[in-house]
């Protein structure tokens, strides 16, 4: 794909030109870097971030979009820089410095703001030549992505959930772990976990501290009825903690003591040196060659996040101790114990085929899980296996794991070969298994799978195709893919599996955003099932998971709106982005964990109706859910009216029911609970609604419900519409008649059944159900 009135001729010129720029600022990033005493220009660094979050806060509510905005742009800004500060300090061995020089530090700014817009250029005008390639028509696209979301993406995990996502992936080493570094999985992941509040919130929490230490020291000096200067000194010695205390907060503030992990973390010496660089230990970085010392290097943060600074540990780059601190840290394990590598991949192996029913252990309760699941591929009768698959009312997932690391380190620029393995290896791979079972399950009405035993296939279930309303292929990878997760769907070899089921790429960090955000199933199902929508939506991008979950918190249907945009415009590509804004406004708020998660609005009668639904768990609850949870705002809002009506009306019958105008109709039946329901009379009540309404088909709703104490339970029912009158539905269709001559308004309830009689009816009475029919063409059948 050219640009646009430039020559090859002239994009290679361009091309070289701007790298020999790149190279220049890399090289004064590092003059001006090693030059500064380290420690106070990290509290420079972040003291800048912290007053830029200040003033963020006090900005109004009409400018807050343009406050977060430039926020973000400011710490995307300072990001670049640390990992130019930790690359310099680790390529360039210690050395005396003056003062902090803060007109070197705006100089130092500049020029990294001037290297990432330089580096963005570069990896377009580099990419675009690429006509062909591993990837067909779509290689330029991505390579070009590649290679700029090398150059951006850094901390794309949220920080509060550190620990979670270490106590769950170092869980099976814990032995291991314990004998190599002397302490427990679950207190490492505390470690990281402490490591990442230090840079969240620990300038916060030094700012208090020494407030409150001037305080209190005001306070003994008004005791004392003497000024400050004079009681100090006494102050000090009546309060050695608190002088203590003092002088810790003011080096976190000033000297960057917020990334010192020898003091915020518990983390082991030895742990700590296996992430860390001895100042002038990296030699690759600043090397002589193509692109030395400008990003499109691998940055030393990526192989190993932490500096030492005199007998401590650093974490100068706040997004590379969760980025690379994991992969790291498994890497340094092998390294000391090379006898564990046999069974550190049994171990991995183990841990990310369980992740996704482990994780989802609440929403998925009384899910059907079989792991290592065998069967005959029909096209070559050869014996192939699948990891994981988790069948749940009428879904089914199918989990495809890849227990190694997400993508490789090497630079796409350097590199484009490892990064084109990395996909066929975590996405293509995963893709062509999901889609070797699909087709399978389609192969013929009923399948047997398989467990191997002893060397012998073992018949452990038969599954029908035709029994599940919606199929999930996923493949899932224990870090972050992006972009490659969400953009898979680009590749001209990954389509819709049996035309209709889009391949979705997560990974175990996405998961546990999911699992806190999506708590219940139908909240998460119907999740999936929006998010496949777009997976099956070539050219439609959004940058990772967190966009497309906030895009659905927000929109809900939000495949809809984009569907809706390409039928009015029909674009070739359309970017969807910063729809993750509620996620990260609500993990990065202090109180994130007492706050209401973000979630989709329902009003209360709904909610409880859904909850009733999730409650009783009953065959087809899912795809009552998913038909509920499909409706906008004001439909919501319309079936809540009439819900509540409803109930309400349950005091003066044991049934109601409305139908609501919708594709399939919706047909909502209440039944006062501890009365006698016919089922029956409920189905051909259903049905009739059906044919008043031309529908042919049909999602029913009985909800079990007292108008004082609200839903008992709630369940789906299946119903078969007519398509001929006979003689044996007859009363449906005069039923439907009925309906339409009354012009009953799909949005409005009506009354339904009469209670049933205490005394015998004739056979030629009119029917107690309210029908209209004599009992003996209606109940007396």
């Amino acid at each position: 794909m050219p640009i646009p009135g430039m020559s090859d001729e002239k994009r290679l010129e361009a091309a070289e030109s701007q790298r020999a720029e790149m190279e220049r600022l890399a090289a004064r990033l590092r003059e001006i870097i090693i030059a500064q005493p380290p420690r106070e220009l990290l509290g420079y660094i972040y003291s800048q971030l912290t007053l830029a979050a200040i003033y963020r806060s006090e900005s109004t509510d009409g400018e807050a979009t343009d406050e977060a905005n430039s926020f973000k742009s400011l710490v995307d800004e300072m990001q670049f820089v640390l990992e130019y500060v930790h690359a310099a300090l680790a390529s360039t061995p210690e050395q005396e410095t003056g003062s902090l020089d803060e007109s070197a530090c705006a100089e130092l700014f500049q020029s990294a703001e001037k290297l990432k817009t330089l580096s963005m250029l570069q990896a377009m005008i580099t990419s675009v030549g690429t006509e062909d390639g591993p990837f067909g028509a779509d290689t330029a696209d991505i390579e070009f992505r590649a290679k700029s979301k090398w150059i951006l993406l850094r901390g794309n995990r949220h920080e509060v959930l550190e620990g979670e996502f270490y106590a769950f992936v170092l869980e099976p080493h814990d032995a291991i772990l314990r004998d190599t570094y002397g302490m427990s999985a679950v207190d490492i992941a505390a470690g990281f976990q402490a490591a990442a509040n230090a840079s969240r919130s620990g300038y916060a929490d030094a700012i208090e501290e020494m407030h409150q230490q001037i305080e209190s020291a005001h306070t003994f000096a008004e005791k004392h009825g003497k000024d400050l200067n004079e009681v100090m000194p006494g102050w000090a010695e009546e309060n050695p903690g608190r002088m203590e205390a003092a002088g810790y907060a003011a080096v976190d503030m000033f000297r960057g003591g917020i990334c010192n992990l020898s003091r915020h973390t518990s983390l082991p010496a030895t742990l700590l040196e296996d992430l860390s660089y001895e100042r002038g230990e990296e030699t690759d970085f600043y090397a002589e060659g193509p692109y030395a010392g400008t990003p499109f290097r691998t940055l030393p943060a990526r192989k190993r996040p932490l500096i030492k600074l005199g007998d401590d540990y650093y974490a100068v780059d706040r997004a590379f101790i969760r980025d690379a601190g994991y992969r790291a840290l498994l890497h340094n394990l092998l390294q000391r114990r090379p006898d564990y590598k046999t069974e550190f991949n049994t171990r991995q192996k183990e841990m990310s085929e369980a992740a996704f029913f482990r994780i989802f252990d609440s929403q998925l309760r009384g899910a059907t899980v079989n792991q290592e699941v065998w069967y005959r591929d029909p096209a070559t009768r050869q014996w192939v296996e699948n990891d994981t698959l988790v069948r749940i009312d009428d879904v089914l997932f199918l989990v495809e794991a890849k227990a190694g690391a997400a993508a490789t380190i090497a630079s796409p620029a350097t590199d484009f070969p490892r990064h084109v393995q990395s996909v066929q290896d975590l996405v293509l791979k995963a893709y062509a298994q999901c889609r070797r079972f699909f087709e399978y399950l389609a192969s013929t009405e009923e399948v047997p799978i398989f467990r191997r035993e002893n060397d012998r296939y073992v018949e452990c279930d038969r599954i029908r195709l035709a029994d599940y309303r919606a199929l999930f292929p996923i493949g899932l990878t224990v870090e972050s893919f992006s972009p490659f997760s969400t953009m898979c769907k680009e590749l001209s070899d990954i389509a819709p599996i049996l035309g209709k089921h889009g391949f979705l790429s997560l990974s175990i960090d996405d998961l546990f955003v999911l699992k806190r955000l999506l708590p219940t199933m139908g909240e998460m199902a119907h999740y999936f099932e929006v998010r496949q929508a777009i997976a099956g939506m070539k050219g439609v991008h959004l940058f990772d998971e967190f966009d497309h979950l906030g895009a659905y918190i927000r929109k809900n249907r939000f495949d809809q709106d984009i569907q809706g945009q390409n039928a009015e415009k029909n674009p070739t590509f359309l970017i969807w982005d910063g729809m993750d804004g509620i996620i990260n406004d609500y993990f990065s708020n202090p109180d994130w964990e007492s706050v209401p998660v973000p979630r989709q609005t329902y009003p209360s009668e709904l909610l409880d109706l859904l909850t009733a639904l999730d409650r009783s768990r009953l065959a087809g609850w899912l795809r009552a859910e998913s038909h509920l949870r499909n409706f906008g705002e004001d439909g919501r809002n319309d079936i809540e009216v009439i819900l509540s009506k409803c109930r309400d009306s349950l005091r003066d019958h044991d049934d109601r029911y409305f139908m609501f105008d919708s594709d399939p109709l919706l047909f909502i039946w209440l039944h006062k609970k501890n009365t006698l329901l016919e089922r029956q009379a409920v189905v051909r009540k259903a049905q009739a609604a059906a044919l008043a309404s031309n529908s042919t088909r049909l999602v029913g709703v009985i909800a079990f419900a007292d108008p004082d104490s609200g839903y008992e339970r709630a369940e789906y029912f299946h119903v078969d519409v007519p398509t001929i009158r006979t003689p044996g539905n007859s009363a449906i269709y005069v039923d439907a008649e009925r309906m339409r001559t009354r012009r009953v308004p799909k949005t409005v309830a009506t009354s339904t059944m009469g209670k049933v009689p205490t005394r015998k009816i004739g056979r030629n009475e009119r029917c107690w159900c309210g029908s209209g029919l004599k009992y003996k063409k209606c109940h007396g059948r």
